[in-house]
């Protein structure tokens, strides 16, 4: 074979000048984006912190123990959001107790148990689409079957039934992050419990679950946060507007901060919009609250791991 005939394509020679002006080019563009990240950062900050400042300012003058622990009232300076308060812890306590069983084992089914066929296929993307549907379709779907369907057990349009359409709401979230959360468990720990003989689950309850639980409450946190704020779903399925009791029993009817907010601001007298600024700070400090909770959950468990 002719030494001067080649298989391999001809090398074009780069000149320094030209390696120097690519690597030039390079470096503005990425300084260019680094600009760019942190305006739109900045631009958010801003834009938040002047939210909170401008509820803060209409609101802390109105937010007092009385408003607390007080009824709705159609005068203002009466006005409280105790039914709210406790509407809100309602549905907050039932959707953790019915979301957080039912995710998790999905999730670990899903990862760990399930084999890779149609079905199991078919069911993950429909998680995933799910996690992407308008919060209405939820609450029209409640409307239809815990309010009406199942009306002589959930008590028609109640706590229970808003709790369940929220429980629906999140649950693809807090699957979907559970199966992130599991994934990144290393495989060589499965492999050595099935090595020291330990069965499927004993491997999944004993050594995967207590790895990727910070990761399982991270999902749970952003998941509840989701479902306190949300009023599409709770007014589909028939959160009362104005109540003057709080709930007595998961059939009974309720109210939530934010119902009770969206009503407030709805008003055209002055005054109902400062309380409404009192009723998200209380909103805020109750979401706080709960966040403050699953984060030391969570750092527990990352110390004990």
């Amino acid at each position: 074979m002719d030494s001067r005939i080649s298989s391999r394509p001809a090398e074009r020679d780069i000149s320094k000048s030209e390696f120097k002006g690519n690597l030039s080019t390079r470096y503005t563009l990425d300084r260019a984006f680094e600009i760019a990240a942190w305006a739109a950062t900045g631009i958010a900050v801003l834009i938040l912190a002047w939210l909170l400042l401008t509820i803060l300012i209409d609101g802390l003058s109105t937010l007092n123990w009385n408003f607390v622990t007080s009824y709705p009232s159609r005068n203002a300076e009466n006005a409280g959001v105790v039914a709210a308060l406790l509407g809100t812890a309602w549905l907050m306590v039932l959707v953790a107790a019915f979301t957080f069983p039912v995710g998790i084992g999905a999730a670990i089914y899903l990862e760990e148990f399930s084999n890779d066929n149609w079905f199991t296929r078919l069911v993950e993307i429909n998680i995933s689409n799910l996690a992407g549907v308008p919060s209405i379709i939820y609450g029209l779907l409640g409307l239809a079957v815990f309010v009406r369907v199942f009306e002589p057990i959930t008590g028609g349009r109640s706590v229970l039934s808003g709790s369940l359409t929220l429980s629906l709401l999140i649950l693809p979230v807090i699957i979907v992050a559970t199966r992130e959360a599991l994934r990144a468990v290393p495989n060589s720990l499965r492999l050595a419990g099935y090595a020291l003989g330990a069965t499927r689950w004993q491997v999944v309850w004993s050594h995967v679950l207590p790895q990727a639980m910070p990761g399982i409450l991270t999902g749970v946190i952003l998941a509840l946060s989701r479902a306190i704020g949300e009023t599409a779903p709770l007014i589909a399925v028939g959160a009362a507007v104005f109540i003057s009791f709080a709930p007595e029993g998961l059939q009974s009817q309720f109210t939530a901060m934010p119902i009770q907010i969206y009503n407030w601001v709805g008003r055209p007298q002055e005054e109902f919009h400062h309380i409404a600024a009192s009723g998200i700070i209380v909103l805020m400090s109750m979401l706080l609250f709960m966040n403050a909770i699953a984060i030391y959950l969570r750092n527990r468990f990352q110390k004990e791991v």
